[in-house]
Order: C-alpha cells, then sequence, then structure tokens
C-alpha cells in the first residue's frame, strides 16, 4: 500500500506543468524546467534531437547558487547521506562539489569528451559517509574523466547482454527443476563469456564461477570500475557529487522526505525532465571511429598496426565489434535501480531511437541485420594489473565491491583524442599503458613489449586513427 502511494504520487508531481520561464539576464543556468509528462513513448526525430538539444545546453551550463549548486548539508554518496560536520568549503576537489559544469570535465576534444589531468575526480566507495578532506588512498581514488561518445550505443549493448545472461539463468532453473539435479549453464552474450552458473533444484543458484559481472547478472558498463548501471544513474550520480545539483528522483521527497535535503535554500532543483534530456544528449552522442590518415606512410603502418593488434591477442578483451539488435532506447531503462526513475514509475518511458539519427545509418551491419558496434571492448571487467605489472591496480579503496585491481576493459574507440591514460590519466603515451597492462593481459603486454621497435610503433600508428570526430 506504501509503494502504490509512492508511486501515485510520482506520478502526480511528474505531471505537474514545466514552470514558467526565468528572465534572460537572471544568474541561472536552468532557464526553463522541461515537462517530464511530454516525454513518452516513441518521440520523433525531431523531437528527439530538440530534446538532446536541451540536454546540451544543461550539459554545458555552469550551475549557479540560484540553481541550487553546492550541498551544504550533504555529502557526495550515492545514497542520500547528511554531513557529519559543516564543509569548510562550498566547492573543493577532493569529495566536491568540483564542478561547475559537466562540459568543465568534459571537453576534450569537444563536449562529450574526456578531459585532462586537471579535471582528475576522487570518488569514495560510493554509498555513504562519503566526507573526506585528504588525499588519502584509503579514503577515495583518483580517477580520470572518460568520454561519452557512442554511450548510448555502449548502454543498450549492457541492456541486451543482461537479457541474455538473466534468460540463461532461467534456462537453468527450469532444467534443475524439471530434472532434479544441478543444472551448470555457460553464461555468454554476444561471443563474451561471463563465466557458468549452477542451478539447483531447490531454487538456489550457485555463482562461484561468475566471471566479470555482479551476482544479479546486470552488466554495468560505464565508469572504469563498471559500476554504474545506466547514463540516467550516471547522471543523477554525478549532478549531486560534482555540482551540488540534487536530482529529485533521489535526493526530493518521495525518498528523503524534503524537497530541499541539501538545506541550500533551493527546492527540487534538477527535475525528471532535466535529467531525461541530459541522457538524450548522451546517449545521442555519435560513436567514434576509425579514420584514414592523409599520410600514406601513416595508413601502411596504421595496416600492419592493426594485424599486429590481432596477433597479440588484444581482441581477446578489445572486441572489434559487439552485435546490437535495436537502436530503440527507452529512459529510463529496463535495469535501472532504486533512486533512479525506473520504467515501474512512469506510465510510458520515453524511446529515443537512435535510428532517428544521422550518423546511425553509418554504421555497419551483419547477415543477420544486426548493428555492429566497432567500441573495440566486451563490457566486462577484468583483472588488470599483478605484483609484478601493479601500475592499473594503484587503488586502495575497493569499489561496490569490486577489488582494486580488477576494471572494466577501457573501449579503445576514439582513444586517439582522449589521452592521458590509465585510470588515474598519469600515463601520457599509448605505449606506457599498453607497457603497464598485468594480470590477465599480461601475456598480451610481454609480447607486445617484445615487438621490433617498428611494429610497436604501427601499432600506436593504427590506435592513432580511433578518433572523436563529431
Amino acid at each position: 500500500m506504501r509503494r502504490a502511494i509512492l508511486v501515485t504520487g510520482l506520478i502526480a508531481a511528474l505531471a505537474l506543468p514545466a514552470a514558467a520561464q526565468e528572465p534572460a539576464w537572471r544568474e541561472t543556468a536552468i532557464k526553463q524546467r522541461i515537462d517530464p509528462a511530454s516525454l513518452s513513448g516513441l518521440l520523433s526525430a525531431e523531437a528527439l534531437r530538440d530534446l538532446a538539444q536541451k540536454g546540451r545546453a544543461l550539459f554545458e551550463a555552469r550551475f549557479t547558487i540560484l540553481d541550487g549548486a553546492g550541498r551544504p548539508n550533504a555529502t557526495q554518496a550515492i545514497v542520500p547521506t547528511a554531513s557529519r560536520r559543516p564543509a569548510e568549503q562550498a566547492f573543493q576537489r577532493l569529495a566536491g562539489p568540483d564542478a561547475n559544469a559537466c562540459v568543465s570535465c568534459h571537453n576534450e576534444p569537444v563536449t562529450g569528451g574526456a578531459g585532462g589531468f586537471v579535471t582528475n575526480v576522487f570518488v569514495s566507495e560510493g554509498f555513504e559517509s562519503a566526507d573526506f578532506d585528504t588525499l588519502d588512498p584509503q579514503f577515495s581514488n583518483e580517477r580520470g574523466t572518460n568520454h561519452l561518445f557512442g554511450a548510448g550505443l555502449v548502454e543498450l549493448l549492457a541492456r541486451e547482454m543482461t537479457a541474455d545472461a538473466v534468460a540463461a539463468r532461467a534456462r537453468a532453473l527450469r532444467q534443475a527443476r524439471a530434472s532434479g539435479e544441478a543444472a551448470r549453464m555457460d553464461l555468454a552474450s554476444k561471443g563474451v563469456s561471463f563465466g557458468r552458473i549452477t542451478a539447483l533444484p531447490d531454487g538456489s543458484v550457485d555463482l562461484a564461477e561468475l566471471d566479470g559481472v555482479d551476482a544479479d547478472l546486470v552488466v554495468r558498463p560505464f565508469t572504469q570500475k563498471g559500476v554504474m548501471t545506466s547514463l540516467r544513474q550516471f547522471t543523477v550520480n554525478a549532478l549531486n557529487h560534482h555540482h551540488g545539483m540534487q536530482p529529485d528522483e533521489r535526493w526530493g521527497a518521495r525518498w528523503t522526505g524534503t524537497a530541499d535535503f541539501d538545506g541550500d535554500g533551493v527546492a527540487d532543483e534538477i527535475g525528471t525532465g532535466e535529467v531525461s534530456a541530459l541522457v538524450a544528449f548522451q546517449a545521442s552522442l555519435p560513436p567514434p571511429r576509425e579514420t584514414a590518415p592523409d599520410d600514406p606512410a601513416w595508413r601502411k603502418a596504421a595496416t600492419t598496426g592493426r594485424q599486429r593488434f590481432a596477433d597479440l591477442g588484444c581482441e581477446t578483451c578489445h572486441r572489434p565489434a559487439l552485435p546490437l539488435e535495436s537502436l530503440a532506447f527507452a529512459d529510463p531503462g529496463p535495469v535501472d535501480m532504486a533512486g533512479t526513475l525506473r520504467q515501474g514509475d512512469v506510465a510510458t518511458p520515453a524511446v529515443y531511437d537512435l535510428a532517428l539519427l544521422d550518423w546511425a545509418r553509418t554504421l555497419p551491419r551483419n547477415d543477420k541485420g544486426e548493428i555492429l558496434v566497432p567500441l573495440l571492448g566486451d563490457l566486462k571487467r577484468h583483472r588488470i594489473a599483478d605484483t609484478r605489472t601493479a601500475a592499473l591496480g594503484n587503488e586502495t579503496l575497493a569499489q561496490r565491491f569490486v577489488e582494486r585491481d580488477v576494471f572494466m576493459t577501457a573501449e579503445l574507440w576514439g582513444i586517439a583524442d582522449t589521452g592521458p591514460y590509465g585510470h588515474r590519466g598519469d600515463m601520457t603515451t599509448l605505449d606506457e599503458v599498453i607497457r603497464a597492462h598485468g594480470g590477465e593481459a599480461s601475456e598480451s603486454a610481454e609480447a607486445y613489449r617484445d615487438l621490433p621497435e617498428a611494429e610497436r610503433s604501427a601499432l600506436i600508428a593504427w590506435l592513432k586513427t580511433l578518433r572523436i570526430e563529431p
């Protein structure tokens, strides 16, 4: 009964009309709220472009205290958490808020891109008790800024892979019940193996052989650790953490009992409509692509380098492309979690059909008609460091139960435009970060180190053709 009242109240809140437009000269970044009731069902190409443009404006907006920037009585934690002590500064580079705009960090080579070392952020274990004002690595991890180009395609791949894994678990359970014996089943999707599960006749599942995915079988494709499920979850978290702009779908009255959880005097700082626009902008960003250099010598070297990349076994994790069945991006998505707007919270989710965008027509397809997403990744976590080669396992604090030396495979598309490299952004060349691979990638890294200089150079020449070109 309580949940029914909450959901009814949320839907009623979503139906409220958008606020009146602010005067152009008022020192606010948000001039007009976006009515979430207008975002339902399949959006036309024109409506999608308009929403994405509004999202871009919000992504580039420099939020002010009149918008609600800052969070004097709240921490960066994912779970709404009140500060244990007053913040000495409204903005600070450690626990944040640490930026005025999304584009303050996501700006290289253009809006939505990556960021240099100067834009590094500090992240705690994430859930609560996130006050810290020290560089001591036992309190936070320092991370570089990832680019967002092709992010809509990445999330769609993760959704389909999650659906495949969940369906495999259901098959195993049916088989175990029918046979009365344990049913051991491989978990694989789009050619990527996530280990095995064993279903038991009593309905329980042994997950000891899972590999690179959480126990709930949800593929979480975002952040270096692979701990964010969706662009919406990432956006909601980042608005609070980096800007002190608190989305009401998590920090509002439904979950916290107040419209001004951070106590800055501004209620309902970011509505579900604004978050949806930010998601639409990020999901609509075109994927990076492989370019053909004008220099003939570079083209020749890149051809050789592409082959060496395969020869070294790099494609085991950096898969050239993953097949995608559908370009229909539902928002909210099917596996968003509590504290983020979910499909059950709205009458009908909005659907952004990425096929309506010009760049979608350039994506290759396989003989089944599936879109081939050339991300050079596998959306899976791997152990990437060991005692001999520890540079990429340099974090002290585990995050969301993911071990310190385990990270998501970095998608290589766009890598030519998104240096520096490594999780902390402290490696200035591609050669450095390749040599730093340990753990599951140690054999490939060692083989790279053993190549003649000309062949290592050729591999770099190919990587430097993977560009972000809006």
